[in-house]
């Protein structure tokens, strides 16, 4: 599992909050970079789903590259702590797979959970940033394979 990035990532996911809610926080999640780097929190989206959906997307651009979070931790973070099945089905429901990065969203135990293009990605992309965040290259799919099993992203579980 890739370890979340503590305290930082509570902080990210309550400013991207305040701004899904029009509070505004230092421009995360609005553009200005913020906790989610520039490859999600600079890009501009046109995303369209309910409310809840796009409060939940915003807080999930607003989780690091290289880091996770529990569907409970994200439901807490939107300050709905009861709604964790909800918060998973925004997950689903997500349109655009990087962008929105809703791989960063583990079950509680670290269990990669269900992924709208299938487990074997979610396990990769979250390979591809924990190897990115440390500095290491991945160069073949060998590379790949080797540091999924070293990050124990491929724990077993069921994918919904």
């Amino acid at each position: 599992r890739v370890e979340p990035a503590g305290p930082g990532l509570a902080a990210a996911l309550a400013a991207a909050t305040a701004v899904a809610d029009g509070r505004g926080a230092d421009g995360v999640g609005a553009g200005g970079g913020g906790a989610g780097g520039a490859e999600t929190s600079a890009l501009p989206l046109d995303l369209r789903g309910t409310a809840f959906q796009e409060r939940v997307w915003r807080a999930l651009r607003a989780i690091p590259a290289g880091a996770t979070a529990s569907y409970a931790e994200v439901a807490e973070a939107i300050g709905a702590p009861r709604a964790v099945r909800a918060v998973a089905q925004a997950c689903a429901a997500n349109p655009v797979a990087v962008a929105v990065p809703c791989h960063r969203v583990v079950r509680a135990d670290g269990g990669l959970s269900g992924y709208r293009w299938g487990p074997a990605r979610k396990a990769a992309l979250l390979a591809r940033e924990a190897a990115a965040a440390s500095g290491k290259k991945i160069s073949r799919p060998a590379d790949l394979a080797q540091l999924s099993a070293e990050t124990s992203l491929d724990a077993p579980g069921p994918c919904a």
